[in-house]
């Protein structure tokens, strides 16, 4: 039993790591601002950096679920590019439900352990979060990897794997001109923040376990 609640917990702290750090570029609207400019976008779609931050802001706040209905600033959208916002919807709503869900489970164990005096069995000498770390971390750095060799490849193969059977992600930007505010440099860039970020946790996970055994008698 004790075992079994190891590996739950090593899982449960593995999948807050990741919709965590997926969650960063979804609610850190600061982080898009930043490269407006840097990334050309004004020039690209025509609009001042103003207009360009509220279209963006009407895009999140429809897929976070906070407006009924997709909107894109001054800009015009068809209902196939509509439509594929209510898919991104979908899986954003998701993340943040599977990580409140995830953090509600982890603080529940943990209040468990200190009010009932419960312990975690160690896997294979390792803490769960040690565990947590490695396997986390090691199949987002070989994915890292592989997207860093062919980011293009890598960006179809992840629509063709969460948006199955669809091609509405393919925007033309003569009839969804908010693709023009949202170019592949950006995307590269929530990858790379989600990355370092599910990175620098696995290590801080990994480095607290050693540290544990190697103050332990």
């Amino acid at each position: 039993m004790r075992k079994l609640l190891s590996v739950f917990t090593a899982f449960a702290m593995a999948l807050t790591i990741l919709t965590g750090s997926i969650a960063l570029p979804l609610l850190i609207r600061p982080f898009y601002r930043a490269q407006i400019e840097p990334l050309g976008i004004p020039a690209r779609s025509g609009l001042t950096a103003e207009q360009i931050g509220a279209a963006f802001d009407d895009v999140m706040d429809y897929c976070l679920g906070k407006r009924p209905d997709f909107a894109a600033g001054v800009l015009s959208f068809s209902p196939e590019g509509a439509s594929h916002f209510a898919d991104v919807r979908r899986l954003f709503l998701l993340d943040l439900r599977v990580l409140a869900v995830c953090m509600a489970v982890l603080l529940v164990l943990y209040a468990l352990r200190r009010k009932k005096g419960l312990t975690l069995c160690p896997l294979a000498g390792h803490s769960p979060g040690f565990w947590a770390g490695c396997g986390l971390g090691g199949a987002l750095a070989i994915a890292g990897v592989l997207a860093a060799l062919d980011f293009d490849r890598a960006f179809t193969v992840f629509h063709s794997i969460f948006f199955p059977g669809k091609d509405n992600w393919l925007f033309d930007p003569a009839t969804d001109p908010v693709i023009l505010i949202l170019p592949e440099a950006f995307f590269r860039s929530c990858a790379i923040l989600i990355l370092a970020a599910v990175l620098l946790c696995c290590a801080a996970l990994i480095i607290a376990d050693l540290c544990r055994r190697r103050r332990a008698p």
